[in-house]
């Protein structure tokens, strides 16, 4: 009976049923991932090599945007904002009141797959959507117009982007150790309190303190600047992924801390899952006795991976500093390279979550075409059900497999690419930069291989 409560909580905690159905990893590890993985490796080996030759007029060229359409004013923006929070409260009220189980709750859905999954990564492509989606701007603005609010306090320029790390790390925590976080009751009072919070410190220290403290709006701002479209001199500019690293300001170390931990995260969020480290807590991955079991090996777990990636970040700069001959400037180097690592955060998010997505976003169109259960068919989606069939068939797991493992590879290509013309700016010679890069390209092509394992490992979680 307890096995059956655990296994019960544990399906509830793991907010889609996507994550329900393993046996799209039974097909994968049919799959010649082996030589795949390799192919992979060495895409990535070779550019490297590739870049360690490119002159460096042309590693810069690589990431001069193109111009397009001038920017218009942005005053709608807190009109969309105002919408968003709208939607957000009627969100949470429906967590509370509305179907227990998160497959129908329209909350844990907008969550966890439409905004964790669809709109981060949307955001890594086309640009800072999140300017206009966010719910704090614009009920901020609309009550500082009728109270002629003033923010009590200046945002203490000491603290930086150091309380949006521990915001970042305590929604990082909710994700992968709370025991139930597609749970709506549980997941409501979350989303509440963590918007009624920031909106307060809004309040106290303006709206620098979404900017600086809150983590999402950190997280969001960091994977837009990734993006292949952006505003610069009042105009659209599209360019090659990460074409912004080299014409916006050096991190300060704060916020470059977090970029890596974003990494870190997203990757923790795979490696927990699998039978290594299942069988490294002790736990037997063919019996997993559910999340509520694990909270404390997952914490500790976060804690390592996060500590860890950022030490070997910051061993791997040192040494290209060491190695470039200006081991002065290894403070600057660090900030420098740190957006470097962004590109592979979004692949790595995107490959991780793809093949939950591809069956929450049916259970998405569901509830949209019936929202109240009725048995309407607003989308025109008669006789609807969700199916996992794509699940089953080598054909569509291969592609599935293959479309998660681009996205890690073109991460890490587009993350070399952009981490050497950084170096070619920051040194100003070719040879320095290329001396700068051999431990980070190391690093790269080592975590490249890690992904990809990631991808192909068994799970148990």
């Amino acid at each position: 009976m307890r096995n059956i409560l655990a296994l019960s909580l544990a399906l509830i905690g793991l907010a889609g049923p996507a994550l329900a159905h393993a046996t799209e990893q039974g097909i994968v590890m049919l799959l010649p991932t082996g030589y795949y993985i390799a192919g992979g490796v060495a895409s990535v080996i070779l550019t490297v090599l590739l870049v360690s030759v490119l002159p460096d007029r042309a590693a810069l060229a690589l990431f001069k945007p193109l111009p397009l359409l001038r920017s218009r004013g942005a005053g709608a923006s807190v009109r969309i904002s105002s919408a968003s929070f709208a939607a957000l409260v009627l969100l949470v009220v429906a967590g509370w009141f509305g179907p227990h189980d998160p497959t129908r709750n329209p909350l844990p859905l907008a969550i966890w797959s439409l905004f964790w999954v669809a709109l981060v990564v949307l955001q890594g492509l086309f640009g800072d959507l999140w300017r206009w989606l966010n719910p704090w701007s614009g009920p901020y603005w609309l009550l500082r117009r009728r109270l002629t609010l003033r923010p009590y306090l200046r945002y203490p320029r000491w603290l930086g982007h150091w309380p949006a790390l521990a915001s970042f790390l305590a929604f990082a925590a909710v994700l992968l150790a709370h025991p139930a976080p597609g749970d709506p009751d549980q997941l409501a009072p979350m989303v509440a309190s963590y918007w009624l919070f920031h909106f307060l410190g809004m309040l106290v220290f303006g709206p620098k303190w979404r900017r600086r403290a809150e983590g999402i709006s950190v997280l969001m701002a960091n994977y837009a600047s990734v993006a292949i479209f952006a505003k610069r001199g009042g105009r659209w500019r599209a360019g090659l992924p990460g074409w912004r690293f080299l014409t916006q300001r050096r991190p300060p170390v704060a916020l470059a801390t977090f970029m890596i931990v974003m990494l870190a995260v997203g990757s923790f969020d795979g490696l927990n899952e699998t039978f290594w480290w299942l069988g490294l807590i002790g736990v037997n991955p063919l019996e997993f006795p559910g999340r509520s079991f694990v909270v404390d090996q997952n914490l500790i777990g976060l804690a390592v991976a996060c500590t860890v990636l950022v030490a070997g970040f910051v061993a791997t700069v040192y040494l290209g500093t060491r190695l470039a001959g200006a081991p002065r400037r290894f403070g600057e180097a660090f900030r420098r390279l740190a957006p470097a690592i962004l590109p592979i955060a979004l692949g790595y998010h995107f490959a991780h979550y793809m093949p939950s997505f591809l069956v929450e976003i049916q259970y998405v169109l569901r509830l949209l075409n019936d929202p109240l259960n009725l048995g309407w068919s607003l989308l025109g989606l008669k006789d609807f059900y969700v199916t996992t069939g794509f699940f089953n068939t080598t054909a569509t797991m291969r592609t599935i497999w293959l479309g998660q493992a681009g996205g890690v590879v073109i991460g890490h290509v587009l993350a070399i690419l952009s981490s050497h013309a950084l170096a070619v700016q920051m040194f100003g010679t070719h040879s320095k930069a290329t001396r700068s890069q051999l431990a980070l390209a190391t690093f790269m092509v080592l975590y490249t291989l890690f992904g990809l394992w990631l991808l192909a490992s068994p799970r148990g979680a």
